[in-house]
Parts: structure tokens; sequence; C-alpha cells
């Protein structure tokens, strides 16, 4: 099968820092008391950020999906990073500990709202959220009931453990696959060697970055890439040309999410260190 290429790829290695950050870089996510949702065309992926401090906080049903209610047409995955929190569902309460996920499959829900147990400590709920042919029931995964899996070393600076959290061995979705890589002590590159997946499209959300430190996301094309930097709870759209990889200047954790025809964990293109420009 012939790939009709576009232009973008190409265009993306002469945009300015500025340009590319606009395109590729969502912040402001995370914000006490508000709630926040982005739309990127790509696999038309919904990113969203929930921060309940005092009182409750609703999903909205935005003007631009043009649909009844947020997950008539589409499924997301939830993730806590913050306090311990509580997402109802028409009444029905989820109890998310850190790093506990919540997928949350197609319906007509009349509410979704979030809150916190402890506003001094709130929940941080990301939302990661595409379109779904068909319904699958909501599921609850613990973070402490995956096991994780390690990779990499510390001779080489990426000793990590990835936990699949929403993925096809955990519960059923129709595209959506998410779950939590952690770097070790002293461990600062992630996803390398990089690679890229036509299948699918990627989303990081980079956290647990002191707030003194930063962190370095490689993107675009293998032999032209180009860098974001990345503070605590912001997110790296990744298209699927891209490699997406990164190494900070400390030891920090990510949330990766894809969405796209392929939930094939292993289905990726490698991008040797050799190779990269």
């Amino acid at each position: 099968m012939q790939i009709q290429e576009n232009s973008f790829p190409a265009l993306v290695a002469g945009m300015p820092p500025e340009v590319l950050r606009r395109e590729f870089l969502v912040t402001g996510l995370f914000v006490p008391g508000e709630l926040h949702l982005r739309w990127w065309e790509t696999d038309r992926t919904v990113v969203g950020g929930i921060c309940p401090t005092t009182t409750a906080l609703t999903l909205p049903n935005p003007a631009e999906l043009r649909a009844t209610n947020f997950f008539e047409r589409r499924e997301a995955g939830l993730l806590n990073i913050g306090g311990p929190g509580i997402v109802a569902i028409d009444g029905k309460e989820h109890r998310l500990e850190r790093y506990d996920a919540l997928y949350v499959g197609r319906g007509a829900y009349a509410s979704v709202t979030f809150r916190s147990v402890d506003p001094a400590k709130p929940a941080r709920f990301y939302l990661l959220s595409y379109p779904a042919h068909t319904a699958y029931p909501i599921c609850h995964v613990a973070f402490a009931s995956v096991e994780g899996n390690r990779l990499g070393s510390a001779a080489t600076a990426n000793d990590r453990t990835i936990r699949r959290l929403i993925h096809p061995g955990t519960c059923k979705t129709c595209q959506l696959v998410m779950g939590v890589t952690t770097l070790a002590t002293g461990s600062v590159w992630n996803t390398m060697p990089a690679h890229t997946h036509s299948r699918r499209s990627e989303v990081y959300l980079y956290f647990d970055i002191p707030a003194d430190q930063a962190v370095f996301h490689f993107m675009g094309r293998p032999q032209e890439t180009r860098h974001l930097v990345i503070r605590d709870g912001e997110v790296a759209l990744s298209p699927v040309w891209s490699i997406h990889s990164g190494v900070g200047t400390a030891s920090y954790s990510f949330c990766w999410g894809m969405g796209g025809e392929n939930q094939d964990y292993g289905d990726m293109d490698p991008a040797p260190i050799a190779t990269l420009r």
C-alpha cells in the first residue's frame, strides 16, 4: 500500500520554538478549583485536567463535540496524580487513590463529577479521551494491583518501571490504551532507543517533576529531531510520524496514552540511536 505523505512533518523541522510549543505542548491543565479541556485534531483527541478543591467539578458537554453528552460517542481514561479523589458517574462513586486509573466507556451518562477527599490535598485528575464505536463497562484499575515491567538499567540512565493500567490485559476498550512509567532515582531517559508507530498517536503527561527541574521531550522525525522543555503537569502531543522520548534534569514520571487502530503495545517502528539526527 502506498502512503500518501503530508507536508506537515517537513514543516515541523523548521518551526521556531514558540510555534513548536503552540502546536505540540499543552499547558495550564491543572489549576486548583478548575476543569480544563483541550481538543487535538489528531485522532480527535481530548485532553483534560480536573483539580477539585472545596467544591466538586462537573464534566461539561462542550459544544465542539456536537453530542448530547460528553460520552455519547467517546471513551476516556482518568488517572489521578494527586491526593485521593472521587469520580461520581450518575451517582455511583469510584474512589481513586494516587496513580489509580478509571476507564469510562461510551454511554449516556447524565452526570460525571469530580471531588477531592481532602481539599487540603486535592486530587488531580488527568483525562484522555478518544472516539468510541461501542460501549464497554466502567473499570477501576488500582495502581497497586498492576505488576510493573522493569526496563533499562542504571548504566544507561533509563532504569524505569512501566505499568499498563488501561490496556487489553486489564479491561476492554475501543482504542484507548494508557499507563504510567516511573523513572528510578538517578535515571532520566525515557523511551530510548526511540520509536514511532504509524497506527496510533500518543499523548505524554509528565508529572512528579520537581519545581526547579524540567524534562526535555524529543519529537519530530527520527532524522529531524526537535525538543520541547516541559514542566510538571504539562503534556506533549505526539503525532504518528514523531518519536517521543525524553530526558530530565531529575527523575520523574509520565503517563503515556494512545489512540488509533492498533492496541498492540509492541507495534513500534524502531529508531535506533545511531540513526537519530
